[in-house]
């Protein structure tokens, strides 16, 4: 499948993203998701790749946010080299990075590692509703306090627009989330490939009561299709 792997973020945070491949999601079990598809155990191919949308990162605004199919710990070593060196050459001093939460303990090594590039670990939790989140969509985050939860993260990624879902579980969700990080994602879910599939009304019930709340918050991005970013397919 063809993917644009570069774009431009104008909006709110102005940064550049890119999309690169990784040797793919180790957890492969999330209900709702068949975005690991997008991997490559090539280290030699997935460098080549990287290496090819790397090298149209210009630092215009200093910021990039670097995303894959699964955590910034499954990227080859020569491409994490890489995205070091294009950073430091090209100005950028804030570094985008996406994990999940049981790489936690290595975020701050990586830390250290890319100085003195700032990091911003974004975590996908898509929702602090437990019972849903690893009963139903298996996210595989056993901690149900939300707020060691966000330990070690700057961002987080939410999801809505789900069965399960009411208004009060979503603006609970946009709550904590407000609370506990610098900024976060909120992904209207999609049509793909899974059983999971877009609940109408549930979506209608964001859209109406809790997305004018964050519209248009700076410190919230989100998005109703999952190619608003420019990356994808």
């Amino acid at each position: 499948m063809d993917m644009n792997r570069y774009s431009v973020i104008p909006d709110k945070r102005p940064r550049e993203i890119v999309l690169l491949q990784g040797r793919g999601c180790f957890w492969r079990r999330c209900a709702f998701c068949d975005y690991y598809h997008d991997a490559q155990p090539d280290d030699d191919a997935a460098f080549a790749l990287n290496s090819r949308v790397l090298s149209q990162v210009t630092g215009q605004y200093g910021e990039l946010s670097v995303i894959n199919s699964g955590s910034v710990f499954e990227f080859d070593p020569r491409t994490l080299d890489l995205i070091h060196t294009v950073c430091l050459d090209r100005g950028i001093s804030t570094l985008r990075f996406e994990s999940h939460w049981r790489f936690r303990d290595r975020i701050p090594q990586l830390r250290r590692d890319f100085a003195p590039i700032t990091l911003k670990m974004k975590v996908g939790i898509e929702t602090f509703d437990f019972d849903l989140r690893e009963n139903v969509w298996h996210k595989g985050i056993p901690e149900r306090d939300p707020r060691r939860i966000a330990e070690g993260f700057d961002e987080a990624n939410l999801l809505v627009g789900v069965t399960g879902q009411t208004r009060a579980s979503m603006e609970r969700d946009v709550d904590l989330a407000l609370s506990l990080f610098e900024r976060f994602s909120v992904n209207v879910m999609c049509a793909n490939t899974t059983p999971v599939q877009p609940d109408p009304q549930v979506i209608d019930e964001f859209m109406a009561h809790v997305y004018p709340r964050i519209v248009d918050d700076p410190r919230v991005d989100v998005l109703i299709e999952n190619t608003d970013f420019g990356v994808g397919a």
